[in-house]
């Protein structure tokens, strides 16, 4: 390639977690032809690729490189289940993306006493948002504080032990499949994801932290994703959040944030970000990412004398926990997908709009989704969205099931999605 060309497979779509030009696997290529030339296609987006007209030519070009589809992809996975204590449904869809980089989770017995949700919202590929999708809860799981009942310790352990998996030999491997670089029997994969445990494959020991056979540079993915989780426990709510997907609770009809967006603008998020020898551009963390918290994204954590939490990009999320009670409608975990269509107040009013209208709470998620949606590519409503609906079932007995003396037991059998 030549130093005074830019490879168009290098660029990255405006409205990403990436901005419109950068590697997104760690290769190294040449600079453009100056500083100066960066700079001043920056100032261009950011002044002026809003205008309209300069705005349907940069969609037009983005359609033609493959960002964009010419037509959306509307067909919907959706779920619903229930147990004793609440219902859920969700649904996810592409969009009007060229590919699908959103992955959930939704278990209502993760064991006898508690059920999990997750949203994974990836950047950079698919890869890492589908890894947390089918081993984020078995962490949780398996953690010894979750065991002893301390959901606010095993949850965030949880979150860091990611990226430490992904990091050895076995995490580049299934990185690999889920991304579709590398075919491998169905046998393996299926055992590798359904093991409850970390260090278990069918019975026998797999140390995710072994370097055997990882490429000697390899640091971990570049790509990344966000990940918000809400935990349900007798009539306690845990909300674990990195990233900017969000989860809202609706209180008699009133929205309430139970997570925050992470954005490298905010305070303490830049402080941590210079400490750890970031700096902040454009609104993104080294001029790149516009997210300041999210697992993977390994090339922004590779200061060698800070802890996981403290470096420039950290996979350590925030915690809320709720006491839920009769006041509590329902609960609302979505990617950016929709909450940059709408506010949290918006979605909880469209969703109590068609709530007693509909049997089925996917089918709400569903007309979200439409009603987020873009009628063309480019600008809000072209990302891929994903929402979980959680219904509190107003018939249970909350005082009764608050004894904190009572061990949960972990249930074994949870299959990956």
């Amino acid at each position: 390639m030549k130093e005074d060309t830019i490879d168009p497979k290098l660029w990255v779509p405006i409205n990403r977690d990436r901005p419109i030009f950068g590697p997104q696997i760690p290769v190294r290529f040449p600079r453009p032809p100056s500083h100066l030339l960066r700079f001043v296609l920056k100032l261009f987006y950011y002044n002026f690729a809003q205008i309209s007209p300069l705005k349907r030519s940069i969609t037009k070009l983005q359609v033609s490189m493959g960002v964009y589809l010419s037509t959306p992809k509307t067909e919907k996975i959706s779920e619903d289940g229930e147990n004793d204590k609440l219902r859920y449904g969700l649904s996810s869809m592409q969009g009007w993306r060229s590919t699908m980089e959103d992955a959930h989770a939704a278990y209502t017995d993760l064991d006898n006493s508690t059920s999990y949700f997750g949203v994974y919202d990836g950047h950079g590929g698919k890869e890492v948002a589908k890894f947390c999708a089918n081993y984020l809860h078995q962490q949780v799981l398996s953690h010894e504080a979750y065991v002893a009942g301390d959901l606010a310790t095993s949850v965030p352990k949880a979150f860091l032990r990611m990226d430490e998996m992904m990091c050895g030999e076995r995490g580049q491997r299934e990185l690999a499949l889920f991304a579709g670089k590398i075919d491998q029997p169905r046998g393996i994969l299926e055992g590798s994801i359904q093991s409850p445990k970390s260090g278990e494959v069918n019975g026998q020991i797999d140390d995710w932290s072994s370097k055997e056979g990882a490429l000697s540079d390899y640091n971990g993915p570049s790509a990344g994703c966000t990940a918000c989780v809400a935990l349900v426990r007798d009539n306690q709510l845990l909300v674990a959040n990195a990233g900017d997907s969000r989860c809202v609770l609706s209180q008699r009809g009133q929205a309430h944030d139970l997570s925050k967006d992470h954005k490298p603008d905010l305070e303490a998020e830049k402080e941590r970000i210079l400490n750890a020898g970031g700096y902040v551009q454009y609104g993104r963390v080294n001029g790149s990412l516009n997210l300041s918290r999210a697992i993977g994204d390994m090339e922004l954590k590779q200061n060698r004398s800070l802890p996981a939490e403290k470096q420039i990009v950290t996979a350590n999320p925030d915690i809320t926990t709720v006491e839920l009670s009769d006041d509590d409608d329902f609960l609302i975990i979505a990617c950016d997908g929709i909450w940059d269509c709408m506010s949290s107040q918006e979605a909880v009013d469209f969703v109590q709009e068609h709530l007693n209208s509909e049997s089925k709470l996917s089918t709400v998620c569903e007309k979200t989704l439409d009603r987020c949606l873009a009628p063309s590519s480019g600008g809000e409503g072209c990302d891929n969205m994903t929402m979980i609906l959680i219904q509190f079932k107003k018939s249970i007995d909350r005082k009764a099931s608050k004894s904190s003396d009572q061990q949960a037991e972990p249930n074994h059998n949870v299959p990956g999605p």
